[in-house]
């Protein structure tokens, strides 16, 4: 028989992985009794976001539980159905909040690492291992549009994934940079204030997400990630400045990819200690690391005949298993979501990093020049053409094409900053990427033609109202209606300001603030999207509209 006709609860019964955890804690039993119900779907309000209490407001309305334990900025909310099975005006509304960037759909114990790593405004943050985002902007949130963090991918397939995700939160502070996390090059040159490496594993914590797990996982798949699980780590110890933390996760439950590689790395660097993780996201149901664990051949079987590399045995050292417990292990059975293993690492701040000796300095025409496609500051020309047009004096804007990108002062430092090479050894002078491969930057802001402002894209238009003088105009409520149900009246009829005006705008509601980009040519039209119609609809209490699809 081709198919495997059992039921789930069968197959989990009979799996390697429940074998496995027999192995790692007692009651194996009651925690498969909770691995194998389909995850509630859980998601995280954007708290950057103006409307951020007519989002919770709606959540709440639709029976939506605040997770209790959820500690970070903004809100956390469980829905009354499994992932993906909204039906009818719920369906069509939550999926317009996450496409429109006022909520992100996550899972729960997905979002504990950043809660851990509390990025603070202004900070410079690495997210390692990034896609497809969830993680990446939370920590936006956390910076509260000032600093940056700097999202990495190695994946070309998953990139386009993480730049969607990035463009539609809508914060100015993502720098999105392709490259293998191992050997990520040091730029900044004094490096990140603190870093996520949420590693790749074997997801044996996921199991009400991803049912395969229950045939597929074997105790081999993790011994295989143990090599790349610390030399990521180690690299994110060697970017990470002094007094810096480090949060290492994985959405597994072998010890093999968790507390063996904190051993393996506390062994390693003797500045690092770990900071208890239970003090850092309060209320989150867990349990403490564990300092013994046995090798397990691939029936999940306790064995001593296996050839293990040494960081993969349960530490001898007693200096070692007094600080294992400071990790946290979160099961299924312990929150009622996904399991996660978190442990957070603290950089000493006595640390003195060690003069590197520079084998060469590269001039500027040794360099090879930026990539066409990547960012650059914008000239003074350009930045004259933008303040004459909008009224609009910001330093931190970029030029890719035909696009301004905005961004962060932090973002225009680790630009100038001197780097070097993964070696260390190369030193490279400031004013450019390189060696970094830049993807993406910021927030897209204006679009350009023949060297002009063409108009201000609709995802930026609540940002950079008040900021600029010109370019906007107010109308009555009615007019933004009309407009949202799909009536694209003549300019004149509006008002004789619009009457005269040609090309991109922003209409501002009166007394409300409400911000709306339009194209203005024989007609007014809107220039959002239909998610974000639908939103704008919804909150006025206007007919929901579907296509015929739908």
């Amino acid at each position: 028989m081709s198919l495997d006709e059992r039921s789930w609860e069968t197959i989990a019964s009979e799996s390697v992985l429940l074998n496995a955890v027999s192995n790692w804690r007692d009651d194996s039993d009651r925690w498969l009794s909770h691995s194998i119900e389909r995850l509630s779907e859980t998601v995280r309000v954007n708290p950057l976001r103006d409307d951020k209490e007519w989002v919770e407001n709606w959540l709440e309305e639709n029976n939506a539980k605040k997770i209790n334990w959820f500690t970070g900025v903004g809100s956390a909310w469980v829905l009354p159905f499994e992932r993906g099975k909204a039906e009818g005006d719920v369906k069509v509304i939550l999926s317009a909040l996450h496409e429109t960037g006022r909520l992100t759909r996550q899972e729960a114990v997905s979002m504990i690492p950043a809660i851990a790593l509390d990025a603070l405004p202004g900070e410079l943050v690495l997210d390692m291992c990034a896609s497809p985002g969830s993680k990446t902007t939370q920590i936006a949130e956390h910076l509260n549009e000032k600093g940056i963090v700097m999202a990495n991918e190695v994946v070309n397939s998953r990139i386009n994934t993480l730049v969607a995700n990035t463009k539609r939160h809508g914060s100015i502070t993502p720098i999105i940079v392709h490259h293998d996390g191992r050997f990520i090059p040091k730029v900044p040159q004094t490096g990140f204030d603190k870093i996520l490496v949420d590693a790749p594993c074997t997801g044996s914590a996921t199991t009400r997400k991803n049912p395969d797990v229950w045939k597929k996982w074997l105790p081999s798949g993790g011994r295989t990630l143990h090599k790349l699980q610390l030399e990521l780590l180690t690299r994110a110890v060697n970017l990470t400045k002094p007094g810096g933390r480090i949060v290492y996760s994985t959405c597994s439950l072998d010890p093999i990819e968790n507390e063996a590689v904190v051993a393996e790395i506390l062994r390693k660097f003797d500045y690092l200690s770990l900071i208890p993780t239970s003090k850092l996201i309060g209320k989150v149901p867990g349990r403490e690391g564990i300092i013994e664990w046995p090798n397990l051949d691939d029936r999940g079987s306790i064995s001593d005949q296996l050839e293990l590399e040494s960081s993969m045995y349960s530490p001898s050292e007693n200096k070692i298993k007094k600080q294992l417990p400071k990790c946290l292990r979160i099961w299924n059975d312990d929150v009622d979501a996904g399991g996660f293993f978190i442990a957070v690492f603290l950089k000493s701040s006595s640390y003195e990093e060690k003069e590197i000796d520079i084998d060469r300095i590269l001039n500027d025409n040794q360099i090879k020049p930026d990539e066409i496609s990547f960012p650059q500051p914008i000239d003074s020309a350009t930045s004259e053409m933008i303040e004459k047009s909008l009224e609009w004096k910001q330093k931190n804007l970029w030029k890719r094409g035909k696009n301004i990108l905005w961004s962060t002062g932090e973002a225009k430092e680790i630009w100038k900053s001197d780097r070097s090479k993964r070696s260390g050894r190369t030193f490279i002078p400031g004013n450019r990427w390189r060696p970094l491969r830049v993807i993406h930057l910021g927030l897209l802001t204006l679009k350009l033609q023949e060297n002009n402002v063409e108009r201000i894209v609709g995802r930026a238009s609540t940002k950079i109202v008040p900021e600029i003088g010109l370019g906007k105009s107010e109308v009555s409520s009615q007019v933004i209606d009309e407009l949202l149900m799909g009536k694209e009246p003549p300019a004149y009829e509006i008002s004789l300001e619009l009457n005269k005006i040609r090309g991109g705008h922003i209409l501002v509601e009166e007394n409300q603030g409400t911000c709306f980009p339009v194209w203005i040519g024989g007609r007014v039209s809107l220039m959002i999207s239909e998610q974000e119609r639908r939103i704008s609809r919804a909150k006025r209490k206007l007919p929901i509209i579907l296509d015929e699809e739908e």
